[in-house]
């Protein structure tokens, strides 16, 4: 008699639950890193590792399916396959009309990309994934340099460290019950406006710069270097605003990886996000001012306390009762608005994941990383690597202005800044 194998499934964590709800071919929740190589991939390398790396990575190997109450994951036995790059970045990953992983692997010339789903995890766990990856093939591709010293790849989590939840472990009951209309209703931000892509596209234009040159412009102001890139971004969107604009104030999230307060190793979701706000009918409009202000709302709102209470908040709405039996044909439709309403109240975002390391014996093989999403409006991503830092923005209008101004700022305090972008002529204004 044949053994029949009940699929092994979970459910999403609480970060992940707004994704599906919300995502859509303009809005798609897919983000990607990439990894540029010094030389051409190899696709059958780049197919065998990322077969190791499944072995490291096997909750990823999951679906996402839609339940009574909530949509969750199983596991499937879909192989995961690299393809050359051929399509517009960032395309819709889950369809609920069929099953499929919600993850891709492309390769194009030089460039390794990992494009991701973000209710499988956020950018901590993708960029472990892509190192790992990135990691295997190195090994293969050069391991006969490799022999006198074999390369540790610093990530050694345990496969349930890796898949835990962290918001369910961290969280603690609050003596008050959250209730939605107890939240304070905030000003509608400035947003940006003009002619969208065609086909729902993304226009994605990056800017390579010199970290340690940027290390140096945010300490004369004695900011951290995310607090100045804030401040600049809020600069750069200010100089396109008209003047009966400037009350709305500008509203920049900026996302915050958790496991910097509470000790995680999980691959999962694991982060919030603050909201840095500037008044520009109230407030100076000079870099110095802005970064001043932006520092001081960092202080306030990263604090270990500050940070539990927003989780605890956000975790128990999840736990309410009456949410729970709620069928998710009526969630759908509230968790929808919820987006629409918070979306009201940011004007632009800005992610920067840090520094990204590789053993040292694997660094020459390697130029740079870089990160950027799908968003709906407008988003700043960066990340570094040995002294290459990326600034990607993403987004699905057709002007640049504000890129244009945020690179040109860094030029004007004595950056080189060397530009790429994804727009052809005739698309979009670089």
């Amino acid at each position: 008699m044949k053994t029949i194998r009940t699929p092994r499934w979970s459910r999403l964590d609480n970060a992940a639950k707004i994704f599906p709800s919300n995502s859509s071919k303009a809005d798609s929740k897919v983000f990607r890193f990439f990894c540029e190589l010094k030389e051409q991939v190899e696709p059958d390398l780049l197919q065998s590792a990322l077969d190791r790396t499944m072995e490291q990575f096997p909750f990823y190997q999951a679906v996402m399916k839609q339940g009574l109450f909530w949509y969750y994951f199983e596991d499937s036995d879909l192989k995961a396959r690299v393809s050359q790059e051929s399509r517009p970045p960032c395309l819709p990953l889950y369809d609920a009309e069929r099953r499929s992983l919600l993850f891709r692997v492309l390769y194009f010339g030089r460039r390794i990309n990992l494009e991701i789903y973000h209710a499988l995890t956020d950018g901590t766990g993708a960029l472990q994934f892509l190192c790992t990856l990135v990691y295997y093939y190195l090994l293969q591709r050069h391991g006969e340099d490799f022999a006198g010293s074999m390369p540790e790849l610093n990530y050694d989590a345990s496969q349930s460290q890796k898949w835990d939840d962290s918001f369910q472990k961290y969280y603690e009951k609050p003596e008050e019950k959250p209730s939605v209309s107890r939240i304070p209703w905030k000003r509608k931000a400035y947003h940006l406006r003009g002619e969208r892509m065609p086909e729902k596209r993304i226009a994605v234009v990056e800017g390579r710069m010199s970290l340690q040159a940027l290390l140096a412009c945010s300490r004369e102001r004695g900011v951290t270097l995310t607090e100045f890139l804030t401040a600049v971004l809020i600069c750069s969107i200010h100089e396109g605003m008209r003047l009966r604009e400037q009350s709305r104030p500008v509203v920049i999230t900026v996302p915050v990886n958790l496991r910097g307060y509470f000790p995680s190793e999980s691959v999962r979701n694991f982060f919030a996000t603050i909201n840095v706000t500037y008044d520009f009918s109230r407030q100076e409009d000079s870099l110095e001012a802005v970064s001043a202000y932006v520092r001081q709302s960092f202080r306030e709102n990263l604090t270990q306390e500050n940070l539990r209470q927003r989780m605890n908040t956000l975790c128990a709405l999840e736990h309410n009762i009456p949410m729970r039996i709620v069928p998710l044909p009526v969630k759908d439709p509230v968790l929808r608005g919820a987006n629409y309403v918070s979306n009201r109240q940011v004007t632009a975002s800005f992610s920067n994941v840090g520094r990204v390391t590789m053993p040292a014996e694997m660094q020459r093989y390697i130029h740079l990383f870089g990160v950027f999403s799908s968003p709906n409006k407008l988003q700043a991503s960066a990340c570094s690597f040995l002294d290459h830092y990326v600034v990607s923005f993403a987004g699905p209008y057709c002007s640049h202005d504000v890129e244009r101004v945020f690179f040109r700022t860094m030029t004007q305090l004595g950056l080189d800044v060397v530009i790429t972008t994804n727009v052809s002529y005739g698309e979009a204004e670089v």
